[in-house]
């Protein structure tokens, strides 16, 4: 089975609301290149344009063996979504501060690459500082929930 491509910045940068799960567009090299996962979608987005939805600064690294049937490795990729998801989207990034991220980008079981993607606010410094001590806050009932188990058993 492929692996699953994640990005990690968005939820690390992004307040995600409502996600959305897309199929992908995509030419015959690129999958080969998807499924060897040479792909980063770290400083990717989505934008809706014209009553379509298209993923931008995904790359997708050249297929070693697609010599001349590879395509450019940052083209913008069509986001294959019902009409009525793609007018619900663009209603929600009309707000300020909102944003359209890939959050995964996967295979299915039928074989289809499928991108999951979210509505996101941007998060302010303040909030990525509560974020993370959040974290090492149940990082740390963690560790002491761990430990007492350790001393019963």
């Amino acid at each position: 089975m492929p692996p699953t491509i994640h990005n990690h910045k968005a939820r690390r940068d992004y307040f995600i609301g409502e996600t959305y799960e897309a199929g992908l567009a995509l030419k015959g090299v690129e999958v080969k290149s998807l499924r060897a996962a040479k792909v980063s979608i770290e400083e990717a987005f989505a934008r809706v344009e014209r009553g379509e939805c298209w993923l931008y600064n995904a790359h997708i690294q050249p297929y070693e063996f697609g010599n001349r049937w590879n395509v450019d490795p940052l083209r913008p990729r069509r986001l294959l979504l019902h009409k009525k998801e793609i007018d619900r989207l663009s209603g929600q990034l009309i707000t300020k501060g909102m944003a359209l991220l890939p959050l995964q980008i996967y295979f299915n079981d039928k074989g289809l690459a499928k991108v999951t993607i979210g509505v996101g606010k941007g998060k302010t410094q303040v909030d990525k500082r509560e974020t993370i001590k959040r974290k090492e806050a149940d990082r740390e009932v963690n560790r002491a929930i761990a430990d007492q188990m350790k001393r019963k058993g």
